[in-house]
């Protein structure tokens, strides 16, 4: 798994956060994207790494600024039903 994070200026609000969440999840094959128009990230998780350039893209089509992008491997976290300790 990869997490991506990309920091987005001009979300103002959680319709924003929306029209981000839904662009990526069009154009990207994506297990989950989540946005905070406060925070002004976007945080994506893939099971491969995303093409870059094509998310400056699709962000800059929405009319909103990718002022920047981040990367790191990411390992699920385990579930269980057992308490363990």
């Amino acid at each position: 798994m990869e997490k991506t994070v990309l920091k987005i200026d001009g979300m103002m609000c959680g319709m924003c956060e929306s029209h981000i969440n839904q662009v990526i999840y069009k154009q990207f094959d994506v297990k989950k994207v989540t946005s905070s128009h406060r925070k002004g990230t976007t945080e994506i998780l893939s099971e491969k790494p995303l093409d870059q350039e094509a998310l400056k893209k699709a962000i800059d089509q929405t009319g909103y600024h990718l002022q920047g992008i981040s990367t790191e491997p990411c390992t699920p976290k385990k579930f269980s039903l057992f308490h363990r300790g």
